[in-house]
């Protein structure tokens, strides 16, 4: 029996779903389960800075309508103890761990900017362990980033509600609608929100990233090593990860799939969040 056989009764959205802990390796890792007990899980793997309520219900729920959905915060993240590692091969071994105390034996995963390169490195690594794989607004080892760039002309939009809305949204009054319908959704859960440990988070997880971006990987090795089908989504005008990392990816993959969206930035599958959760399905599905 699983953990999520004993979780199966439980609440089905991420705003309502209570968060649980789980502890192996010295780290207590913090979850929620969404959805039916029986089916491959999909686990989420979230993007820098980000913890479980920075997740738009929207997406999760939607996903967790048909199939087992687990989000969670990694070493150090959140509520989850430890200390969070400045390197994404670190982050994924915590990600196999959690996992693996989970008890599960074969996942799908969705890998969200950072969370993608953590996703990549499991694929890479844990074949077995790995059904799917779904690579959203990231990049490749040795891909193009401009995060702290991104991130410097965010915050300096003092009149801007949330630095998301600049960092995820195109300029477009579609755009900038989407993302303060997203903002609100987010922001929903009012009790046993997760929390924001700052730079304790934030530091690490800048090295990690921009060493990730920085380090060639000529031959493609990693991307490469990923044999199992993969759903490769971006924006069409994402400033952080821009969308030719991901033309980059799906051309060297072995069995890629790439969807484009319009209009959108980083936080593409937020703003089109309906058209995501059908392409997601359909490519999990088939």
């Amino acid at each position: 029996m699983t953990e999520l056989d004993i979780l199966s009764k439980g609440a089905t959205t991420l705003e309502t779903a209570p968060t649980r802990y789980i502890e192996g390796r010295g780290i207590r890792f913090a979850y929620r389960h969404l959805g039916p007990s029986t089916g491959t899980p999909l686990v989420l793997l979230q993007h820098f800075s980000g913890n479980i309520d920075a997740w738009d219900p929207a997406v999760v729920n939607a996903l967790a309508a048909d199939r087992p959905v687990i989000v969670f915060d990694n070493t150090g993240v959140g509520r989850s103890t430890g200390q969070t590692p400045d390197n994404v091969a670190a982050m994924a071994q915590d990600a196999v761990t959690f996992i693996n105390l989970l008890g599960l034996s074969e996942v799908d995963l969705l890998g969200f900017s950072l969370g993608g390169f953590v996703a990549q490195q499991i694929a890479a690594e844990h074949g077995r362990l790995v059904r799917k794989l779904i690579l959203v607004g990231t990049a490749p080892k040795g891909g193009e980033e401009h995060l702290l760039a991104v991130l410097q002309e965010a915050f300096s939009q003092t009149d801007a509600p949330d630095p998301r809305l600049p960092l995820f949204f195109t300029k477009s009054s579609a755009s900038q609608s989407s993302g303060l319908a997203f903002l609100k959704r987010a922001k929903v859960r009012k009790d046993d929100r997760d929390t924001d440990n700052g730079s304790a988070v934030t530091d690490p997880q800048a090295k990690a990233l921009i060493t990730w971006c920085a380090t060639p990987d000529p031959e493609h090795a990693m991307l490469r090593a990923i044999r199992q089908p993969t759903l490769v989504v971006s924006g069409s005008n994402d400033t952080m990860l821009p969308a030719n990392n991901a033309y980059a990816m799906f051309k060297e993959l072995s069995n890629a799939q790439l969807v484009l969206y319009p209009d959108s930035g980083h936080g593409a599958l937020f703003q089109h969040h309906d058209t995501f959760v059908s392409h997601v399905r359909t490519f999990l599905d088939a």
